[in-house]
């Protein structure tokens, strides 16, 4: 694998983010590749940085695909808006104009009436929200 290099700037950024970005995930990057730069071996890095090596390699691909700019974004996964709140109105209407009995009834009439399937948690959730 190649060797990390960083310009000038770029240890000055990583220097300044490690303490002053507003995310602390973002500045636990920072210091890790900050103290890369340094000249410091991932496993050095990893054990000043608090996290596993595995965690310093994960942020030096980061780095590697993205810059300073690739550190800097947090990806949590999915959106945390459902699918099913485009549906809300519509479903909330067939509720309460027939009630659900159960939640396997619920999850079967939100698949037939708008053609997303989801588990039984999934749906007790959206119900609650419904009824709140």
């Amino acid at each position: 694998m190649a060797k990390l290099t960083f310009t000038d700037a770029e240890q000055q950024t990583l220097h300044t983010e490690r303490f002053e970005h507003p995310h602390p995930r973002v500045q636990q990057r920072m210091e890790a590749l900050w103290l890369i730069s340094q000249g410091l071996v991932y496993s050095d890095a990893a054990r000043l940085s608090g996290v596993s090596e595995a965690t310093v390699d994960r942020y030096v691909a980061l780095y590697r695909h993205g810059g300073l700019d690739g550190l800097r974004r947090l990806h949590w996964g999915k959106s945390s808006v459902s699918e099913l709140v485009g549906h809300k109105d519509s479903l909330e209407e067939s509720f309460r104009q027939n009630p659900p009995q159960t939640v396997a009834e619920a999850r079967q009439r939100i698949q037939d009436e708008t053609g997303i399937t989801r588990g039984p948690t999934q749906v007790r959730a959206f119900l609650k929200r419904l009824s709140a």
